[in-house]
């Protein structure tokens, strides 16, 4: 994070503008809006500038700037296009510790203006610190759409609220959990319906009658395979409900980092033959997670049902009647098969898909290996890496024929996405030749032909589409 977000009061503060023309008419709107005193400087000054500084208490002073323009200024923007001018304002702000930005260029900056989605009290600044304002834009026009504008509306009903529920719990946590419940209820509604009257009568009634909130709840969240877009939008609304995560190697980093920023991190391993924590430390966390009243989420890399041992923590948890839900993800097969470009399924090539684990619970590979050769099913290993030569021997010994295609796709639908291609007779030597790094997902049989046939294209290790 190049820039840490931070909401300034201005009221009342003066704050100085170099510049007279559109860039710095629309800067001086955004402080005048958050209550700034504006003190103008530039030799011409647009006449709608000129007025909106005027109807503010403001300065305008036609001339050129000059150090002493920052007397008593609280932060400063430069808004010119004179390159040595913005330099000049940046250098005095920086030498007199007065928070500076220079339009255009994020150097000479010490702080930026984000995008701003404005459902005052409720505001949303999106920043890409500088770099591109113009995606910070579209990025902006997006969340637009989606945050209603009764928001602002719902924000001061909380506002209002506070105190009485400050007075009511005194833990944090019990405030939060209440906040929570009502935020997402029918006070919430009727907000929306635009009956804030009747809404705050019942927020009112729910804080007088509301006692502590007891127990606690366990989520299982499929994370998929990696990329943080394929998450449900249930899964992301819990994950952010969670005041603990547990997470294993199997969920991508960048998915772990869309918990709630105060929630409890706890890192439970899951390697192969090296367990972190083992699986019934696990379910035992769980339990204890949930019986403090704490909302637990349980990320599981894919699906939590498909070789991921979901069912052995459900079980735990029913046996203890803590409440659980169940997030189905995007399971390994069905992403990586995607992102690799490979039909796990075709009418001419495979009629069927297996989903097979590549090690048991004693790490064995013993597996009906005489179901798993029928020349019109693709079969997906699923943590097949170690097991690779006892998979590829086995298949040719029940009747595979050597020249089958196999596929092993290393870190599928992340930016390290690899796709090896071979046969079974040759996929050992090939990978020994160019190694690849756990999870891995191996995909047999003919399907894994129309990879090339469908125009996918590797480069540098990453797949890219043909844009039709």
């Amino acid at each position: 994070m190049e820039f840490l977000p931070l909401f300034t009061d201005l009221k009342d503060k003066c704050c100085l503008v170099v510049g007279g023309g559109a860039v710095a008419l629309r800067k001086a709107n955004l402080l005048q809006k958050a209550g700034a005193r504006l003190r103008v400087v530039a030799p011409e000054i647009d006449a709608e500038l000129e007025q909106l500084a005027a109807d503010n208490s403001g300065q305008c002073h036609h001339r050129a700037y000059t150090q002493d323009d920052l007397d008593g200024v609280f932060l400063a923007i430069a808004a010119t296009d004179d390159e040595a001018l913005n330099a000049q304002v940046s250098g005095d702000c920086h030498a007199a510790n007065i928070p500076v930005n220079v339009v255009d260029n994020p150097a000479l900056c010490s702080f930026i203006l984000p995008a701003i989605i404005d459902r005052s009290p409720l505001v949303v600044a999106v920043s890409s610190g500088g770099r591109s304002p113009v995606l910070a834009r579209i990025v902006r026009a997006k969340l637009e759409s989606s945050i209603p504008a009764a928001y602002g509306r719902l924000a001061k009903l909380v506002g209002e609220c506070r105190d009485a529920v400050k007075a009511r719990f005194s833990d944090i946590e019990d405030r939060r959990l209440f906040w929570e419940k009502a935020l997402d209820g029918p006070v919430a509604e009727m907000v929306y319906a635009g009956k804030e009257d009747a809404a705050k009568e019942m927020l009112q009634e729910q804080i007088a009658s509301a006692d502590a909130p007891s127990g606690g709840e366990v989520y299982l969240i499929g994370a998929g395979p990696g990329d943080p877009d394929l998450m449900t939008f249930k899964a992301m609304r819990l994950l952010q409900r969670a005041d603990v995560v547990l997470y294993d190697r199997l969920v991508a980093p960048a998915i772990v980092e869309l918990c709630r920023k105060d929630a409890q991190r706890v890192f439970v391993g899951k390697a192969r033959s090296n367990h972190a924590v083992p699986q019934e430390d696990i379910n035992q966390l769980l339990v204890d997670f949930a019986k403090q009243g704490r909302k637990v989420a349980r990320l599981k890399g894919g699906d939590p049902f498909i070789f991921g041992r979901g069912g052995e923590e459900i079980a735990q948890l029913a046996s203890e009647r803590i409440p659980f839900q169940v997030v189905p993800g995007v399971t390994a097969a069905a992403g990586c098969a995607s992102y690799a470009g490979i039909p796990l399924t075709h009418r001419d090539y495979a009629q069927s898909v297996r989903f097979v684990t590549g090690h048991l619970k004693d790490n064995s590979i013993d597996l009906p290996w005489s179901e798993l050769v029928h020349t019109t099913q693709t079969v997906v290993f699923y943590m097949g890496l170690v097991g690779l030569p006892v998979i590829c021997r086995e298949l040719v010994a029940h009747g595979r024929h050597p020249d089958t295609p196999i596929a092993l796709i290393q870190q599928g639908t992340t930016r390290d996405q690899k796709v090896v291609v071979a046969t079974l007779a040759t996929m050992v030597e090939e990978i020994a030749r160019n190694p690849v790094k756990a999870p891995t997902l191996i995909i047999v049989g003919e399907v894994v032909e129309l990879r090339r046939q469908l125009a996918w294209y590797e480069n540098q290790g990453e797949l890219v589409k043909p844009v039709v």
